[in-house]
């Protein structure tokens, strides 16, 4: 099943936004079917908006200290997304927690980003955690979003084995390779229509997915 017209995406970023560029990429060289319509970041620095300028995208950031709490912050920040009207909204390497209420409001349409193989580690810090706890691979998980700090359903994940040289470093390098091809491959399920939330769940052709994704998958995204 494919969906009538280009999946429209908007963004969440704190940082340098290489994920978000591996999704411009993939809208670009005709991978897939979407457009990011808006980038957002709650930094005003934010490499990913530099990222969005460059490919001609919507872009704005709001700081979060014009709010008194997250809550309002949470509010602003997502009228600003429902203005672009997407399909779905991607928090790639977007740093913070979510208020409960906006997070209802996008339950099914909003995907994460994180770099464990969830439920271990959630949180910040996962490379030095995976090397504390002398895990014996690490990787990185794409999830719907929910009001749990990197909760909600995991759809996809990419792994690697932890060597005997890895530190935080090399370690997080390896992991972010795996992120730009496991990002725009979820995405791409999505924009085909393949990958569905229904009764509180992901759907993968026609069927509950029950156990996340192994990448790489069929018909997956390079």
């Amino acid at each position: 099943m494919t969906t009538t017209s280009p999946l429209r995406i908007a963004v969440l970023a704190s940082g340098r936004g290489s994920n978000l560029q591996a999704l411009i990429e993939a809208c670009s060289d005709g991978r897939l079917s979407a457009r990011i319509v808006l980038v957002g970041s709650d930094r005003r620095q934010a490499q990913a908006l530099q990222r969005a300028e460059s490919a001609g995208i919507e872009h704005f950031s709001l700081d979060p200290k014009a709010w008194p709490d997250r809550a309002g912050f949470d509010v602003a920040l997502f009228r600003r997304v429902a203005e672009s009207r997407p399909d779905l909204v991607v928090l790639a390497g977007y740093m913070r927690i979510l208020d409960a209420a906006a997070v209802e409001a996008w339950q099914g349409r909003m995907i994460n980003i994180h770099p464990s193989l969830l439920p271990r580690h959630r949180g910040l810090h996962t490379h030095r955690k995976a090397l504390e706890h002398g895990d014996a691979d690490h990787g990185t998980s794409v999830h719907y979003v929910s009001a749990e700090l990197d909760g909600g359903p995991v759809i996809a994940q990419a792994m690697t084995p932890i060597r005997s040289d890895d530190d935080e470093t090399r370690l997080s390098e390896r992991i972010l390779q795996l992120e730009h091809q496991l990002l725009p491959a979820v995405v791409r399920l999505i924009a085909d229509g393949r990958l569905q939330w229904r009764q509180g769940m992901p759907w993968l052709d026609e069927q509950p997915l029950s156990t996340p994704l192994t990448w790489p998958f069929e018909n997956a995204v390079a």
